[in-house]
């Protein structure tokens, strides 16, 4: 089960009702964080997400609409006393942005430099895995932007089948047992042995999310996007401006629709919506004449996939 919860909706410059970018991903007791606008760690603390939670944050690209929250939340981190690594990933030149935004803490503080009482590990990344959890992998594909940037794709390892207990029982299994074939083990019941595959169902793919970051209209991101079950997508401007966005590195919400149709995922969340737009309703609008299954985020929304 995945638990989102969509912090910032807005490019550029934010607005009343819409913050920077960033996106929290809730997975099994984990905190992954894409993108770190500016004020993201408020929004986490209203949306009732603990800053401890976050395991790793995850950088599309060095705009400061998607960055300039990160010198706050590590320095909230090192205040509460973290004691955890916290890792960013990103496209480079990543280990240079926070090492500066490391120097600026620094300079800010006269007695001395400050000991954060964590280790913050930074990775560069281009493409392919970046990331593998004990239950997850996430993996990333160059975007098409006005700087180097990525998107990335947020993958549950598949399940085990669903157990038969009737048809465990019927094998002369005893409870105390199923565990065993579970967890993948042979069991030996009088002289025969019980292979998981006997009592076990086909393998349950796990759930799969996309968030393409900034990017103008990307042919990549239809295989890379193939069948997931929600597409996190940015639809700077609508069709009206569709010469701005090639020309600035932005999609709109009908090439974004196109994608999601094409790519035959489940669900469409559309997002990063210029400043000019008061109403984000237009958007939802233009997409839903091409792919019916499309939302619009809103700051503070919260997504549950099971």
């Amino acid at each position: 089960m995945f638990e989102l919860t969509i912090l910032g909706t807005t490019a550029g410059a934010p607005t009343k009702e819409r913050g920077h970018s960033a996106i929290a991903l809730k997975h099994e007791g984990k905190v992954y964080l894409f993108d770190c606008g500016e004020n993201a760690q408020r929004q986490a603390r209203i949306a009732g997400i603990s800053l401890f939670k976050i395991n790793a944050i995850f950088i599309t690209h060095w705009h400061a609409d998607h960055f300039a929250g990160l010198i706050g939340i590590i320095q909230t981190m090192a205040l509460l006393e973290r004691k955890e690594p916290l890792y960013i990933y990103g496209p480079k030149p990543a280990k240079i942005i926070i090492e500066t935004l490391r120097k600026l803490d620094e300079y800010a503080h006269f007695a001395g430099p400050i000991h954060l009482g964590y280790d913050l590990i930074v990775k560069e990344i281009e493409s392919g895995l970046v990331y593998s959890g004990e239950n997850c992998i996430i993996e990333a594909i160059p975007s098409i932007h006005s700087v180097s940037g990525v998107s990335y794709k947020f993958s549950e390892k598949d399940k085990p089948g669903k157990f038969n207990v009737k048809k465990a029982k019927q094998l002369g299994l005893k409870p105390v047992q199923f565990g065993e074939l579970q967890r993948g083990n042979n069991v030996k019941v009088e002289n025969k042995v019980v292979k998981p595959s006997d009592v076990m169902g086909a393998p349950r793919p796990g759930l799969k999310i996309v968030y393409s970051g900034d990017t103008a209209y990307n042919s990549e991101m239809v295989k890379f996007a193939s069948e997931v079950d929600l597409l996190i997508h940015e639809a700077t401007y609508t069709s009206e401006l569709s010469d701005q966005a090639k020309e600035v590195g932005h999609t709109t919400a009908k090439e974004a629709a196109e994608i999601a149709k094409k790519a035959k995922v489940k669900n469409l969340l559309l997002t990063h919506f210029s400043s000019r737009y008061k109403d984000t309703k237009v958007f939802s609008q233009e997409a839903r004449k091409i792919f019916k299954n499309t939302e619009v985020a809103k700051d503070l929304m919260k997504i549950t996939l099971k």
